[in-house]
Protein backbone atom coordinates (compact mmCIF):
# COMPACT_ATOMS: atom_id res chain seq x y z
CA UNK A 1 0.00 0.00 0.00
CA UNK A 2 1.17 3.53 -0.93
CA UNK A 3 1.41 6.16 1.62
CA UNK A 4 -1.05 8.00 -0.12
CA UNK A 5 -3.47 4.77 -0.25
CA UNK A 6 -2.57 4.72 3.64
CA UNK A 7 -3.58 8.20 3.97
CA UNK A 8 -6.76 7.46 2.19
CA UNK A 9 -7.55 4.31 4.46
CA UNK A 10 -6.49 5.90 7.91
CA UNK A 11 -9.12 9.16 6.58
CA UNK A 12 -11.91 7.19 5.92
CA UNK A 13 -11.48 5.46 9.47
CA UNK A 14 -11.98 8.53 11.15
CA UNK A 15 -15.57 8.37 11.42
CA UNK A 16 -14.71 4.74 13.66
CA UNK A 17 -12.44 6.60 15.50
CA UNK A 18 -15.11 9.10 16.51
CA UNK A 19 -17.45 6.42 17.37
CA UNK A 20 -14.49 4.77 19.70
CA UNK A 21 -13.62 7.65 20.96
CA UNK A 22 -17.45 8.69 21.94
CA UNK A 23 -17.92 4.91 23.53
CA UNK A 24 -14.40 5.57 25.81
CA UNK A 25 -15.37 9.19 26.90
CA UNK A 26 -18.78 7.62 28.19
CA UNK A 27 -16.96 5.09 31.12
CA UNK A 28 -15.83 7.36 33.94
CA UNK A 29 -12.58 5.10 34.61
CA UNK A 30 -11.10 6.70 37.21
CA UNK A 31 -9.19 4.32 39.39
CA UNK A 32 -7.92 5.23 42.59
CA UNK A 33 -6.25 2.45 44.81
CA UNK A 34 -7.49 3.58 48.06
CA UNK A 35 -11.12 3.15 46.62
CA UNK A 36 -13.36 0.93 45.43
CA UNK A 37 -12.99 0.92 41.49
CA UNK A 38 -15.95 2.29 39.81
CA UNK A 39 -17.83 -0.29 37.60
CA UNK A 40 -16.93 1.90 34.77
CA UNK A 41 -13.31 0.71 35.23
CA UNK A 42 -14.25 -2.90 34.20
CA UNK A 43 -16.43 -2.36 31.83
CA UNK A 44 -13.47 -0.20 29.94
CA UNK A 45 -11.34 -2.90 30.11
CA UNK A 46 -13.91 -5.03 28.71
CA UNK A 47 -14.56 -2.58 25.89
CA UNK A 48 -10.68 -2.58 25.36
CA UNK A 49 -10.90 -6.59 25.14
CA UNK A 50 -13.23 -6.42 22.79
CA UNK A 51 -12.00 -3.63 20.74
CA UNK A 52 -8.26 -4.71 20.24
CA UNK A 53 -9.49 -8.06 19.08
CA UNK A 54 -11.79 -6.59 16.25
CA UNK A 55 -8.63 -4.69 15.55
CA UNK A 56 -6.66 -7.71 14.74
CA UNK A 57 -5.15 -8.35 17.97
CA UNK A 58 -5.21 -12.26 19.47
CA UNK A 59 -4.76 -13.44 23.30
CA UNK A 60 -6.69 -9.76 24.29
CA UNK A 61 -6.52 -10.28 28.45
CA UNK A 62 -6.70 -8.33 31.37
CA UNK A 63 -4.55 -9.17 34.22
CA UNK A 64 -4.78 -7.86 37.85
CA UNK A 65 -2.10 -5.68 38.90
CA UNK A 66 -0.46 -5.32 42.42
CA UNK A 67 -2.63 -2.14 43.29
CA UNK A 68 -6.19 -3.66 41.64
CA UNK A 69 -5.85 -2.43 38.69
CA UNK A 70 -5.81 -4.09 35.15
CA UNK A 71 -3.84 -4.31 32.56
CA UNK A 72 -4.63 -5.16 29.20
CA UNK A 73 -2.40 -6.78 27.11
CA UNK A 74 -2.36 -8.59 23.55
CA UNK A 75 -0.04 -9.09 20.40
CA UNK A 76 -0.02 -9.25 16.37
CA UNK A 77 2.75 -11.60 15.09
CA UNK A 78 4.57 -10.58 12.30
CA UNK A 79 7.09 -11.57 9.52
CA UNK A 80 9.44 -14.37 10.88
CA UNK A 81 12.51 -12.52 12.46
CA UNK A 82 10.85 -9.03 12.74
CA UNK A 83 11.51 -6.60 15.37
CA UNK A 84 8.92 -6.30 17.74
CA UNK A 85 6.88 -3.16 18.82
CA UNK A 86 5.54 -2.31 22.28
CA UNK A 87 2.44 0.10 21.94
CA UNK A 88 1.73 1.85 25.33
CA UNK A 89 -1.58 3.55 26.76
CA UNK A 90 -3.56 4.28 30.03
CA UNK A 91 -7.29 3.27 30.12
CA UNK A 92 -7.81 5.63 33.70
CA UNK A 93 -8.64 9.34 33.42
CA UNK A 94 -8.48 11.76 36.29
CA UNK A 95 -11.83 12.97 38.03
CA UNK A 96 -13.55 15.81 36.39
CA UNK A 97 -13.03 18.19 39.21
CA UNK A 98 -15.00 22.00 39.11
CA UNK A 99 -17.72 20.78 37.52
CA UNK A 100 -19.36 23.69 36.83
CA UNK A 101 -16.46 24.95 35.22
CA UNK A 102 -17.64 22.34 32.06
CA UNK A 103 -19.07 23.86 28.64
CA UNK A 104 -20.45 20.76 28.42
CA UNK A 105 -20.72 17.15 30.52
CA UNK A 106 -17.38 15.76 31.16
CA UNK A 107 -18.73 11.95 30.37
CA UNK A 108 -20.43 12.94 27.37
CA UNK A 109 -18.91 13.13 23.67
CA UNK A 110 -19.17 16.40 22.38
CA UNK A 111 -17.92 18.40 19.61
CA UNK A 112 -17.48 21.36 19.44
CA UNK A 113 -15.82 24.20 17.27
CA UNK A 114 -14.05 21.15 15.46
CA UNK A 115 -12.51 19.66 18.38
CA UNK A 116 -13.83 16.40 20.78
CA UNK A 117 -14.66 17.22 24.15
CA UNK A 118 -14.59 15.19 27.36
CA UNK A 119 -12.99 13.98 29.87
CA UNK A 120 -9.94 11.50 28.49
CA UNK A 121 -10.73 12.44 25.33
CA UNK A 122 -7.31 13.76 24.55
CA UNK A 123 -5.21 11.36 27.89
CA UNK A 124 -5.05 8.91 27.09
CA UNK A 125 -8.12 7.54 25.23
CA UNK A 126 -7.42 10.09 22.33
CA UNK A 127 -4.31 7.98 22.09
CA UNK A 128 -6.03 4.32 22.34
CA UNK A 129 -8.30 6.07 19.08
CA UNK A 130 -4.44 6.59 17.35
CA UNK A 131 -3.87 2.68 18.35
CA UNK A 132 -6.86 0.99 16.95
CA UNK A 133 -6.78 3.22 14.42
CA UNK A 134 -3.42 2.55 13.05
CA UNK A 135 -3.56 -1.05 13.78
CA UNK A 136 -7.01 -1.32 11.17
CA UNK A 137 -5.24 0.63 8.65
CA UNK A 138 -2.41 -1.65 8.58
CA UNK A 139 -4.35 -4.89 7.23
CA UNK A 140 -1.94 -6.99 5.89
CA UNK A 141 1.22 -4.95 5.31
CA UNK A 142 2.52 -5.07 8.82
CA UNK A 143 6.28 -5.19 9.30
CA UNK A 144 6.77 -5.96 12.85
CA UNK A 145 5.63 -8.28 15.79
CA UNK A 146 3.17 -5.80 17.76
CA UNK A 147 2.52 -6.23 21.53
CA UNK A 148 0.42 -3.56 23.47
CA UNK A 149 -0.09 -2.64 26.86
CA UNK A 150 -3.06 -0.86 28.43
CA UNK A 151 -2.66 0.53 32.02
CA UNK A 152 -5.27 1.35 34.57
CA UNK A 153 -3.73 3.53 36.87
CA UNK A 154 -1.87 5.81 35.38
CA UNK A 155 -3.23 8.80 36.93
CA UNK A 156 -2.73 7.68 40.32
CA UNK A 157 1.36 6.77 40.37
CA UNK A 158 1.56 3.55 38.22
CA UNK A 159 2.11 1.39 40.84
CA UNK A 160 0.36 -1.78 39.59
CA UNK A 161 2.09 -1.60 36.25
CA UNK A 162 5.58 -0.74 37.65
CA UNK A 163 5.39 -3.93 39.88
CA UNK A 164 3.90 -6.02 36.67
CA UNK A 165 6.22 -4.96 33.96
CA UNK A 166 9.37 -6.85 35.75
CA UNK A 167 7.53 -9.77 36.60
CA UNK A 168 6.61 -10.32 32.68
CA UNK A 169 9.31 -9.84 30.95
CA UNK A 170 8.63 -11.93 28.21
CA UNK A 171 5.03 -10.86 27.52
CA UNK A 172 6.35 -7.44 26.75
CA UNK A 173 9.91 -7.26 25.77
CA UNK A 174 10.03 -5.69 22.45
CA UNK A 175 12.97 -3.36 20.60
CA UNK A 176 11.14 -0.53 20.60
CA UNK A 177 8.04 0.79 22.76
CA UNK A 178 6.06 3.75 21.66
CA UNK A 179 4.33 4.96 24.89
CA UNK A 180 1.20 7.48 23.81
CA UNK A 181 0.79 9.67 26.42
CA UNK A 182 2.14 13.07 25.04
CA UNK A 183 1.84 15.40 22.56
CA UNK A 184 2.39 17.81 19.99
CA UNK A 185 4.58 21.27 21.38
CA UNK A 186 1.65 22.42 18.72
CA UNK A 187 -1.39 21.31 16.73
CA UNK A 188 0.28 19.96 13.56
CA UNK A 189 3.85 20.12 14.35
CA UNK A 190 5.12 17.09 14.99
CA UNK A 191 6.70 16.35 18.39
CA UNK A 192 8.84 13.66 20.21
CA UNK A 193 9.29 14.09 23.93
CA UNK A 194 12.27 13.16 25.01
CA UNK A 195 12.85 14.07 28.48
CA UNK A 196 10.29 13.80 31.45
CA UNK A 197 10.80 15.63 34.91
CA UNK A 198 9.90 12.86 37.39
CA UNK A 199 7.74 13.29 40.49
CA UNK A 200 8.24 13.43 44.36
CA UNK A 201 5.17 14.28 46.54
CA UNK A 202 4.98 15.07 50.20
CA UNK A 203 1.81 15.63 52.75
CA UNK A 204 3.47 18.27 55.28
CA UNK A 205 1.78 18.74 58.73
CA UNK A 206 2.14 21.37 61.06
CA UNK A 207 1.10 21.85 64.52
CA UNK A 208 0.70 24.40 67.14
CA UNK A 209 -2.02 24.04 70.25
CA UNK A 210 -4.25 21.27 71.66
CA UNK A 211 -7.46 22.68 70.03
CA UNK A 212 -8.98 25.86 68.42
CA UNK A 213 -8.47 29.00 70.99
CA UNK A 214 -10.13 32.23 70.75
CA UNK A 215 -8.24 34.83 68.33
CA UNK A 216 -9.55 37.74 70.47
CA UNK A 217 -8.56 36.34 73.95
CA UNK A 218 -5.21 34.63 72.53
CA UNK A 219 -4.50 35.76 68.99
CA UNK A 220 -1.43 37.43 68.91
CA UNK A 221 0.77 35.14 71.33
CA UNK A 222 -0.69 31.79 70.68
CA UNK A 223 1.25 30.03 67.82
CA UNK A 224 -0.97 30.36 64.67
CA UNK A 225 -0.44 26.60 62.85
CA UNK A 226 -2.04 28.15 59.39
CA UNK A 227 0.32 30.95 59.77
CA UNK A 228 3.57 28.90 60.64
CA UNK A 229 2.50 26.62 56.98
CA UNK A 230 2.08 29.87 54.89
CA UNK A 231 5.27 30.81 56.06
CA UNK A 232 7.57 27.60 55.24
CA UNK A 233 5.47 26.96 51.78
CA UNK A 234 6.29 30.46 50.94
CA UNK A 235 10.29 29.89 51.06
CA UNK A 236 9.88 27.45 48.47
CA UNK A 237 10.35 29.88 45.67
CA UNK A 238 11.82 33.69 45.49
CA UNK A 239 10.85 36.33 44.82
CA UNK A 240 11.52 35.88 40.74
CA UNK A 241 8.98 32.13 41.25
CA UNK A 242 12.04 30.09 41.01
CA UNK A 243 11.78 27.30 43.14
CA UNK A 244 14.26 27.63 46.15
CA UNK A 245 14.40 23.98 47.94
CA UNK A 246 17.81 23.77 49.98
CA UNK A 247 20.10 21.77 48.42
CA UNK A 248 18.54 21.57 44.89
CA UNK A 249 20.11 23.07 41.90
CA UNK A 250 17.61 25.31 40.16
CA UNK A 251 19.70 26.68 36.88
CA UNK A 252 19.45 23.81 34.65
CA UNK A 253 19.70 24.72 31.01
CA UNK A 254 17.27 23.82 27.63
CA UNK A 255 18.98 22.90 24.02
CA UNK A 256 16.05 21.69 22.43
CA UNK A 257 13.30 23.30 20.85
CA UNK A 258 12.23 26.75 22.54
CA UNK A 259 8.53 27.33 24.26
CA UNK A 260 8.02 30.91 23.19
CA UNK A 261 6.43 32.67 25.86
CA UNK A 262 3.38 34.42 24.05
CA UNK A 263 2.51 30.15 23.11
CA UNK A 264 2.91 29.36 26.46
CA UNK A 265 0.75 32.26 27.88
CA UNK A 266 -2.40 30.92 26.25
CA UNK A 267 -1.40 27.54 26.47
CA UNK A 268 -1.22 28.06 30.16
CA UNK A 269 -4.24 30.34 30.42
CA UNK A 270 -2.10 33.06 32.03
CA UNK A 271 -4.12 35.97 32.58
CA UNK A 272 -4.04 39.25 30.68
CA UNK A 273 -1.46 41.14 32.97
CA UNK A 274 -0.37 38.44 35.30
CA UNK A 275 3.70 37.79 35.04
CA UNK A 276 4.99 34.21 33.88
CA UNK A 277 7.73 33.39 36.80
CA UNK A 278 10.99 32.28 36.88
CA UNK A 279 14.16 33.36 35.98
CA UNK A 280 14.76 31.28 32.93
CA UNK A 281 13.21 30.68 29.79
CA UNK A 282 9.78 29.35 29.68
CA UNK A 283 11.56 26.10 28.32
CA UNK A 284 14.20 25.73 31.17
CA UNK A 285 11.14 26.22 33.79
CA UNK A 286 8.63 23.85 32.46
CA UNK A 287 11.14 21.25 31.05
CA UNK A 288 14.54 21.55 32.72
CA UNK A 289 14.48 22.63 36.35
CA UNK A 290 12.58 21.67 39.52
CA UNK A 291 9.07 22.89 39.93
CA UNK A 292 7.04 22.35 44.19
CA UNK A 293 3.39 23.11 43.36
CA UNK A 294 1.15 23.61 46.70
CA UNK A 295 -1.23 21.13 45.19
CA UNK A 296 -3.86 21.93 48.43
CA UNK A 297 -4.15 23.10 51.26
CA UNK A 298 -6.33 21.39 54.78
CA UNK A 299 -7.62 24.14 56.88
CA UNK A 300 -10.62 25.84 57.95
CA UNK A 301 -12.77 27.25 54.88
CA UNK A 302 -13.57 30.56 54.52
CA UNK A 303 -17.36 29.45 54.79
CA UNK A 304 -18.12 28.42 58.57
CA UNK A 305 -14.59 29.66 59.93
CA UNK A 306 -14.74 30.97 63.47
CA UNK A 307 -12.65 33.54 64.86
CA UNK A 308 -9.87 30.83 66.64
CA UNK A 309 -6.23 30.36 66.19
CA UNK A 310 -5.70 27.47 63.93
CA UNK A 311 -4.18 24.53 66.00
CA UNK A 312 -3.00 22.30 63.10
CA UNK A 313 -2.75 22.41 59.04
CA UNK A 314 -1.34 20.62 56.22
CA UNK A 315 -0.60 20.62 52.76
CA UNK A 316 0.32 18.30 49.98
CA UNK A 317 3.58 19.55 48.09
CA UNK A 318 4.35 18.74 44.06
CA UNK A 319 8.04 18.24 42.94
CA UNK A 320 8.70 17.87 39.71
CA UNK A 321 12.30 16.68 39.19
CA UNK A 322 14.74 17.50 36.27
CA UNK A 323 16.50 14.79 34.25
CA UNK A 324 19.97 14.30 36.13
CA UNK A 325 18.22 14.46 39.02
CA UNK A 326 17.31 11.80 42.02
CA UNK A 327 13.95 11.81 42.77
CA UNK A 328 14.41 10.22 46.38
CA UNK A 329 17.10 12.53 47.25
CA UNK A 330 15.02 15.60 45.73
CA UNK A 331 12.50 14.20 48.23
CA UNK A 332 14.97 13.89 50.91
CA UNK A 333 15.69 17.64 50.53
CA UNK A 334 12.47 18.88 49.89
CA UNK A 335 11.64 17.10 53.69
CA UNK A 336 14.55 18.35 55.29
CA UNK A 337 14.05 21.98 53.87
CA UNK A 338 10.79 22.01 55.58
CA UNK A 339 12.15 21.03 58.67
CA UNK A 340 14.29 23.82 58.35
CA UNK A 341 12.20 26.45 57.44
CA UNK A 342 9.59 25.98 60.08
CA UNK A 343 9.10 28.98 62.42
CA UNK A 344 8.79 28.94 66.29
CA UNK A 345 9.88 25.34 67.07
CA UNK A 346 6.00 23.82 65.53
CA UNK A 347 5.63 20.15 65.43
CA UNK A 348 6.09 18.98 62.17
CA UNK A 349 5.69 15.48 60.26
CA UNK A 350 6.22 14.95 56.80
CA UNK A 351 4.51 12.29 54.86
CA UNK A 352 6.36 10.55 52.00
CA UNK A 353 3.92 10.30 48.72
CA UNK A 354 4.68 9.01 45.42
CA UNK A 355 7.93 9.24 43.96
CA UNK A 356 8.83 8.73 40.32
CA UNK A 357 12.23 8.77 38.43
CA UNK A 358 12.80 11.63 35.85
CA UNK A 359 13.26 10.15 32.18
CA UNK A 360 15.60 10.66 28.96
CA UNK A 361 13.97 8.79 26.03
CA UNK A 362 15.55 7.24 22.76
CA UNK A 363 17.11 10.40 20.18
CA UNK A 364 19.21 8.29 17.69
CA UNK A 365 18.51 4.54 16.51
CA UNK A 366 16.31 2.82 13.52
CA UNK A 367 13.35 2.92 15.42
CA UNK A 368 14.11 6.49 16.65
CA UNK A 369 14.36 7.48 12.90
CA UNK A 370 11.73 5.10 11.76
CA UNK A 371 9.01 7.44 13.59
CA UNK A 372 10.68 10.68 13.09
CA UNK A 373 10.66 9.69 9.60
CA UNK A 374 7.16 8.25 10.00
CA UNK A 375 5.50 11.30 11.66
CA UNK A 376 7.57 14.15 8.97
CA UNK A 377 5.67 12.12 6.19
CA UNK A 378 2.19 12.53 7.97
CA UNK A 379 2.44 15.32 9.07
CA UNK A 380 4.44 17.15 5.83
CA UNK A 381 6.84 18.95 8.07
CA UNK A 382 9.90 17.97 10.21
CA UNK A 383 9.74 16.85 13.67
CA UNK A 384 11.16 18.90 16.51
CA UNK A 385 11.85 17.33 20.36
CA UNK A 386 10.86 19.02 23.37
CA UNK A 387 10.74 17.74 26.95
CA UNK A 388 7.53 17.48 29.29
CA UNK A 389 7.25 19.00 32.89
CA UNK A 390 4.91 15.63 33.77
CA UNK A 391 6.05 12.67 34.77
CA UNK A 392 5.17 8.81 33.53
CA UNK A 393 6.88 7.14 36.08
CA UNK A 394 6.44 3.50 33.49
CA UNK A 395 8.85 5.10 31.27
CA UNK A 396 11.69 4.61 33.85
CA UNK A 397 10.82 0.95 34.69
CA UNK A 398 10.26 0.17 30.81
CA UNK A 399 13.98 1.54 30.72
CA UNK A 400 15.28 -0.42 33.36
CA UNK A 401 13.89 -3.70 32.41
CA UNK A 402 14.38 -3.41 28.34
CA UNK A 403 17.46 -1.35 28.86
CA UNK A 404 18.32 -2.37 24.92
CA UNK A 405 14.57 -1.25 23.48
CA UNK A 406 14.37 2.60 21.77
CA UNK A 407 11.46 3.95 23.77
CA UNK A 408 9.14 7.28 21.96
CA UNK A 409 6.90 9.15 23.13
CA UNK A 410 4.03 11.47 21.34
CA UNK A 411 0.47 11.68 21.25
CA UNK A 412 -2.40 13.72 20.90
CA UNK A 413 -1.98 15.78 24.00
CA UNK A 414 -0.69 18.71 22.82
CA UNK A 415 -1.26 22.00 24.99
CA UNK A 416 -5.13 22.98 23.97
CA UNK A 417 -6.29 20.03 24.96
CA UNK A 418 -6.62 21.00 28.56
CA UNK A 419 -5.33 17.54 29.82
CA UNK A 420 -6.47 17.10 33.61
CA UNK A 421 -8.63 20.69 33.39
CA UNK A 422 -12.21 21.16 32.47
CA UNK A 423 -13.45 20.86 28.89
CA UNK A 424 -10.93 18.57 28.22
CA UNK A 425 -10.89 18.01 24.09
CA UNK A 426 -8.53 16.46 21.26
CA UNK A 427 -8.42 17.81 17.58
CA UNK A 428 -9.54 14.87 15.49
CA UNK A 429 -6.78 16.26 13.26
CA UNK A 430 -3.90 14.61 15.44
CA UNK A 431 -5.62 11.39 16.04
CA UNK A 432 -5.74 11.08 12.14
CA UNK A 433 -2.25 12.08 11.48
CA UNK A 434 -0.98 10.15 14.32
CA UNK A 435 -2.92 6.84 13.28
CA UNK A 436 -0.90 7.17 10.03
CA UNK A 437 2.54 7.99 11.74
CA UNK A 438 2.06 4.33 13.79
CA UNK A 439 0.85 2.67 10.77
CA UNK A 440 3.57 3.75 8.38
CA UNK A 441 6.30 3.17 11.45
CA UNK A 442 4.25 -1.00 11.34
CA UNK A 443 4.75 -0.86 8.38
CA UNK A 444 8.57 0.31 7.86
CA UNK A 445 10.59 -0.20 10.78
CA UNK A 446 11.15 -3.89 10.25
CA UNK A 447 12.92 -3.26 6.85
CA UNK A 448 15.41 -0.62 8.45
CA UNK A 449 16.61 -3.34 11.25
CA UNK A 450 17.96 -6.37 10.79
CA UNK A 451 17.09 -9.39 13.44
Amino acid sequence: MTEDAMRTRVRELMPRARADLAEMVAFESVYDPTQPAPPDCARMVEWLEKAFTEAGVSDVRSHVTADGSQAVTGRVPGPPDAPTVLLYFHHDVQPPLDADAWESPAWTFTERDGRWYGRGAADCKGNIAVHLTALRAIGDELGVNVKIVGEGSEEQGSGGIEDFVPKNTELLRADAILILDSGNIEVGRPTLTTSLRGIANVVVSVETLASAMHSGMFGGAAPDALAALIAMLATLRDDAGNTTVGGLDSDQAWSGIDYPEDQFRPDATVLDGVDTIGSGSIAETVWARPAATVLGIDCPPVVGSSASVVPRARARINLRVPPGMDAKAAQDALIAHLHDVAPWHVRVSVEREAIGAPFSGSTEGPAFEAISSAMSSAYGTEVVQQGQGGSIPLCTVLQETFPEAEIMLFGVEEPRCLIHAPNESVDPTEIEHLALAEALFLRDYGSTVGH
